[in-house]
This record gives structure tokens, sequence and C-alpha cells, in this order.
């Protein structure tokens, strides 16, 4: 009988050992998932800069920064070198400003096969459509714009905005002319995240 209890006790002891050692693996693994997940909204939350290139023979640079916070993409550009007065903005479809004049980044990013137009149109609009912008006398401009209709890197293909490009326009956008809104070289260019 007491080989039996003895038997029983130790059999108790390795059960509650192991399960002792399978909750430290389990909580070790929750802790590891936690901080993977941190990380990733970290960087979520993080600002990317890109830098603008000139193109078109114009000496336009600057650089274009992107953040997303709770579902919002936020965009803001300051540049240098522009012609006074208005200018055009817009995503393309691709992320690669190889060409002297820009060309090579395709047309405006359209995923949901709309018309261009101002942004928020009601007949629809591309989601590359951002707009135009002011620069002053002396060459100098800045523009913010944020939107739930883009984010970083998810997998909604309407949406993520990785592998496109920014492009600024020597002229403005009339917002009716189709597919590009007439407005003129593309003098400045930033592809971002390839």
């Amino acid at each position: 009988m007491k080989k039996i209890q003895a038997t029983l006790i130790g059999i108790l002891l390795v059960t509650a050992f192991s399960c002792k050692e399978v909750k430290k693996d389990t909580d070790a693994a929750k802790e590891e998932i936690e901080e993977v997940e941190t990380e990733v909204e970290m960087a979520k939350n993080e600002a990317i800069t890109f830098k603008l290139e000139p193109k078109s023979d114009s000496s336009v640079s600057g650089e274009v920064t992107f953040s997303e916070e709770g579902g919002t993409v936020s965009m803001s550009a300051s540049l240098t070198g522009l012609t006074e007065g208005e200018h055009a903005i817009h995503i393309h479809e691709k992320a690669d400003c190889s060409s002297a004049d820009g060309k090579s980044t395709g047309g405006h990013w359209n995923p949901t096969f709309q018309p261009h137009a101002k942004w928020g149109a009601e007949g629809g609009y591309h989601r590359g459509d951002i707009g135009n912008f002011n620069a002053d006398e002396n060459g100098n401009a800045s523009i913010s714009f944020a939107t739930n209709e883009w984010c970083i890197g998810c997998d909604d293909e309407t949406k993520n905005i990785i592998g496109k490009a920014i492009i600024v326009h020597q002229g403005v956008d009339d917002f009716t002319s189709q597919p590009s809104g007439a407005a003129g070289a593309r003098v400045a260019c930033t592809g971002i995240i390839q």
C-alpha cells in the first residue's frame, strides 16, 4: 500500500512540476506576443519621411512625412524651389522616380477605378488626388492632408500607399481633365517604400 501511495505522490509531483513548466512557457509566449504587438503599434504611430528629388530640370526639393494613428494616415510636405503660385500634388501608382521627367511613376494612384476629380467629389475621385497648394514668393510651400482612405502597409490594396510615389506638378490641377487634371510637368518625386 505504501508503494502505491509513494507512486501516486511521485506521479502528482511530476504532473504538478510539468504543469508549472507549461504555465511558465505559456506566460513567456504571451509576453513575447504582447511585445511584438506593441512594437507593431509603435511602428504604425511613428512618422516616416521621404526626400523629394527634382525632376524635369527643376530645382524643387523637400520632404514628405507620413504617419498613421487610429486608422487615419496624415501626410505633410514641405518644399522649396517652386515657382510662386499654385501647384498640384498627387500620389502616383509606382514608387519609381528613375526617369528624368518623373513619368516612371505612372499615372495617378486609382485603385477604385474612379474618374479624376477633387478629393471627396460625389462622382468619385482617385485615391491619389490630393489637390493643390500655394508656394510663396520665395518658392517655399507646405501642405498637410489626412484621410482614413489610406493606410501604411495594410492588406487592403485599395488603401495601402506602400509602393506608390508622391509627385509635385509645375501647374494647377483643374480637377476635371481626365485622367490627370492637366497639372503640367512633374517637378519633384519621391517613392514611398518599395
